[in-house]
């Protein structure tokens, strides 16, 4: 190829192995596992660089009320605009059309998921769909709107897609204890959330802020796992404990019931007796030193 002066530079000659060095390279385990990473981060890297950014896409993203939501997203159209690529799981983004409505989402194919050693295989997007439902049981809207949704590639979870107002950081929100997020804290103790990142903290123009990401919740065994332990053994505030035991009220009933088509009966059972420790006890929990307390990575 031409050099700065124009003149062609010839490629340098290829250095001679001797047998020595042949049996080398090929013993060097180490050598292979490098090339592996290095091919890896090439892939990563081309991703990257051919990845759209979503506010370019000009997707319609509107703010519903929950019932209109839920509406569209259980009987309206899925279609598929592409792979959110820095997602562990399969997740897509997608437009739902219906009734001359419509919104993008973030859907998760069950075919899709990630197989947990520690949770049981094709069961992440009804966790999704479980975390909605007890969000909303305790009025905080907390979660977005989640259905289960047969898509293009099966059934999978689909949630509304929300923007989030650009100027407010949610590790900001994190490291300054920001009081919005106690309710967070407070669901998430109530679904053994094992994965709740910064970046799972979706602030919203008006000041609300939604909780996303709840496919590795609901686990029998404890194992919350939380950036948000700044209120760790703080007493619950009255209006909290109230919200509790409604949801300690609705699990015997209608949210038990809901709960019951979505998890094993174990998972739910361990659900009340998580409720039934929080509320003897009055206080948010605190980290369990047999279990890492903080996700990685933390954002």
């Amino acid at each position: 190829m031409p050099d700065d002066d124009g003149a062609t530079l010839e490629p340098a000659p290829e250095p001679e192995l001797s047998f020595e060095d042949t049996l080398e390279v090929e013993d060097d385990d180490a050598l292979e596992a490098e090339l592996a990473d290095e091919l890896a981060d090439e892939a990563e890297a081309e991703d990257e660089a051919t990845a759209t950014t979503i506010e370019s896409l000009g997707l319609p993203m509107p703010v519903l009320p929950v019932d209109e939501a839920l509406a569209l997203l259980e009987g309206g159209e899925l279609e598929l605009i592409g792979r959110l690529w820095v997602s562990s799981n399969n997740a897509l983004l997608g437009v739902v059309r219906g009734g001359g409505v419509e919104a993008a989402v973030i859907h998760k194919p069950v075919a899709g998921e990630r197989p947990l050693r520690d949770f049981p295989d094709g069961t992440l997007a009804r966790r999704e769909v479980a975390a909605f439902a007890t969000s909303q049981a305790t009025g905080w809207n907390i979660v977005p709107p989640t259905v289960l949704h047969d898509g293009p590639l099966g059934e999978g979870m689909t949630q509304l897609w929300i923007r989030t107002d650009p100027d407010v950081d949610p590790v900001g929100l994190v490291n300054s204890s920001d009081e919005r997020l106690r309710r967070i804290a407070a669901l998430d103790a109530v679904l053994n959330n094992t994965d709740r990142k910064a970046g799972h903290l979706l602030p919203v123009p008006g000041g609300h802020v939604y909780g996303v990401d709840h496919g590795v919740t609901f686990s029998p065994v404890p194992k919350l796992r939380t950036v948000l332990w700044a209120w760790r053994g703080e007493p619950f505030a009255d209006d909290e404990l109230a919200v509790l035991r409604e949801l300690r009220h609705r699990l015997d009933h209608e949210l038990g019931a809901t709960l019951g088509g979505l998890l094993d009966r174990i998972e739910v059972n361990a659900t009340v007796r998580r409720l039934d420790k929080l509320l003897a006890g009055g206080v948010f929990p605190q980290p369990d030193p047999r279990w890492p307390a903080v996700p990685w990575p933390p954002v």
